[in-house]
């Protein structure tokens, strides 16, 4: 299952232009505020009609400006969730998801498949307006799910929810990546959720798709930092639970070397991403001793960054991951970092976030 976009708009002081291609699972559409996420995925969902371009899902072109097609919205098979999870508020949860299903009678997810996958059993009596953010958010994805999309777009779903309830909703969100079957684009402007929930990322610009790929390989990009935020800088590692200690420690396993953080609510054996700020992690030509940081990785350094001001990005092999690591340009160049310099990553238990670390997908 795939979506192909490659799309032009202009507005009277703003220009779309957009190409990028995803498959299953999320994709990512991250920008600050005023950078286009919004209306690309209008035009995906057919509520704007592009200059120029083509959009398809799965072979099945919605719009095409050369030979004149453009898709109605309700022909595109396609489920949107705002921000704002509009559900009907006269009706309680299982009619809400009722309504989806007569938009399409036949679709590969049951009511009840989409009810258990969503943790939503307990709610289905219920009237909106007694239902949590987060909970309303979850029978919206509900609904479109069962009007049997081929894509599902979700625009912001969590930027009105405070830090509770995003974390409430995160799992059953990587439950969808996972088990859905069908591409997801997520549109945001939080960093921890696109590194939590994405294996595509597509960075846009006031307009302009600056770079896509892989998230584990665009977040460990010094290139990248600039558009993110360099408070926000930071890479995804791959990591397994390998045992819980008695001390409220879990020990996880990674391709660079053992970690150690704070309790994590998974199993023995499950497959995790862990987000880690580059500002966190800090380097040493040696192996230190005798210190309160219990993670230390031996990395090689990949690339030097040096910022305009006072710092530095430095990508790190790690493994078969990578690591960044914003240190300050004196320092830089006190340990004579260059590409090929090895040399150890230091990063406390306790700097590493629970919202940070999630599913593998």
């Amino acid at each position: 299952m795939s979506l192909s976009v490659d799309i032009t708009h202009q507005f009277d002081d703003f220009r779309l232009s957009v190409k990028f291609e995803a498959g299953p699972g999320v994709t990512a559409v991250f920008g600050h505020s005023g950078s286009g996420k919004t209306t690309l995925i209008n035009a995906i969902a057919g509520l704007l009609c592009p200059d120029e371009g083509r959009i398809q899902v799965n072979g099945r072109t919605l719009f095409d400006r050369p030979s004149g097609i453009h898709l109605a919205p309700h022909k595109r098979r396609i489920g949107y969730v705002f921000q704002d999870a509009r559900l009907f508020p006269h009706l309680n949860v299982v009619q809400n998801l009722r309504y989806g299903q007569r938009f399409h009678k036949r679709t590969s997810l049951a009511m009840d498949d989409v009810v258990q996958m969503l943790g939503i059993e307990a709610l289905l009596q219920r009237r909106p307006g007694a239902l949590s953010g987060g909970e309303k958010q979850r029978v919206a994805i509900g609904r479109a799910l069962l009007s049997a999309p081929e894509l599902l777009l979700l625009d912001e779903p969590l930027a009105a929810l405070d830090s509770a309830r995003k974390d409430e909703i995160l799992p059953y969100l990587e439950r969808l990546r996972d088990h859905a079957g069908l591409p997801i684009l997520y549109v945001s402007h939080s960093v921890s959720e696109v590194a939590r929930l994405a294996n595509t990322l597509v960075l846009l610009e006031r307009g302009q798709m600056r770079r896509s790929g892989p998230v584990s390989a665009l977040l460990s990009d010094p290139e990248v930092a600039p558009l993110i935020g360099l408070r926000e800088t930071g890479a995804v590692l791959s990591a397994r639970v390998h045992h819980h200690h008695d001390d409220g420690l879990t020990e996880l396993r990674s391709s660079g070397g053992a970690l150690l953080l704070p309790r994590i609510s998974a199993p023995v054996g499950s497959d995790l991403r862990v987000r880690i700020h580059a500002h966190e992690v800090m380097l040493s030509r040696e192996r230190p001793a005798e210190i309160s940081a219990l993670n230390v990785l031996p990395v090689t350094v990949q690339l030097l960054r040096m910022g305009d001001g006072p710092g530095a990005l430095v990508r790190l092999s790690c493994g078969d991951d990578h690591l960044l690591a914003r240190i300050t340009r004196r320092s830089a160049h006190a340990l004579d970092l260059q590409p090929g310099t090895r040399c150890f990553a230091i990063i406390k238990s306790v700097s590493v976030a629970q919202g940070d670390v999630g599913a593998a997908g």
